[in-house]
């Protein structure tokens, strides 16, 4: 959960107020149809309908525009744990909180959605609370343009030296460009206090299963790069602070070893005192595992060696 849970919910409280909008427009429609057809009409069902979806998503909005204010707040309590590195989401909050709480007086609560831009024309972050400013005030019955909104929490945010410039684009979105000057003090606390791992809610306990090579066999260049992979996986779990098992299994080599024994003692009676001239280990042993296969002699005979 986080910013794009919030984005989410911006989203969905938009396709709702949408929604409710339709309904209200096939409301007035359906009550001027009645009312021309009888001076005293009496409620339809479509109209009951209508009253009734209208009711749900003007519920479904406002537990929407609940949920926005939850994920921030969530959001924000974890960033509070990071100690080290200053927040720049933290404290952009704080700053658009008291400039949004200034210009929109008639509101308790009103949502503060920052959010990192996805694009650099767009700034560095974004402060995206008018949409669901806009849909609370038109549940209110008031009509007030997002953009106006913007342009309302635009004047009231104070000077400060991280942001470098503030403008409002599209439908309402302000977009934040940061100081590079900021950026750079804000870097040096990496040297001061070294790089700390962001906050995790629960630690968890991981088993990390490398390349469990078949000893029997020869090794190759993909059991040590599984095993790089698995390392550096559970270097980095580490780091989050969870709890890693590292498991390379090299058991169950007893079947392997037998064959190769019993395939041993039969091509090379003499292996005590000779040694046998077997070039290719890998070979020998595909020639060993084939006997176990189809032999059942041979196979009896494996299970004798051990």
């Amino acid at each position: 959960m986080g910013d794009n849970s919030i984005l989410e919910h911006v989203k969905e409280a938009d396709i709702a107020e949408k929604e409710i909008k339709y309904l209200q427009e096939q409301l007035v429609l359906l009550n001027k149809a009645i009312t021309d057809k009888s001076p005293a009409p009496l409620e339809s069902p479509e109209i009951t309908a209508l009253n009734t979806e209208n009711i749900k998503l003007k519920h479904r909005l406002s537990i929407l525009n609940r949920a926005i204010i939850t994920e921030t707040s969530k959001s924000l309590k974890k960033q509070k744990e990071f100690a080290g590195m200053m927040s720049i989401q933290e404290n952009l909050y704080e700053i658009f909180q008291q400039a949004i709480t200034e210009a929109i007086s008639d509101i308790t609560d009103p949502p503060i959605v920052i959010t990192l831009a996805n694009n650099v024309k767009f700034g560095d972050y974004q402060c995206n609370s008018a949409m669901p400013i806009a849909n609370i005030y038109k549940q209110l019955g008031k009509k007030i343009a997002p953009r106006e909104i913007a342009t309302s929490i635009l004047e009231k945010v104070p000077t400060n030296p991280m942001i470098d410039k503030l403008e409002i684009a599209g439908a309402g979105f302000i977009n934040i460009f940061l100081s590079k000057t900021y950026g750079m003090q804000n870097l040096n606390t990496i040297f001061e206090k070294g790089l700390l791992p962001p906050p995790i809610d629960k630690k968890l306990r991981v088993l990390v299963d490398f390349s469990s090579p078949n000893i029997a066999k020869e090794m190759h260049v993909g059991h040590l790069r599984s095993t790089i992979i698995g390392d550096s996986i559970c270097r980095l779990l580490e780091y989050f602070g969870h709890d890693v098992v590292r498991i390379n299994h090299l058991g169950d080599w007893g079947t392997q070893f037998g064959m190769l024994i019993a395939h041993l003692q039969d091509q090379f009676p003499k292996y005590l005192t000779e040694s046998p001239p077997i070039a290719d280990l890998q070979a020998f042993y595909k020639e060993s595992k084939a006997r176990f296969d189809t032999d059942a002699e041979f196979k009896k005979g494996h299970m004798l060696v051990l």
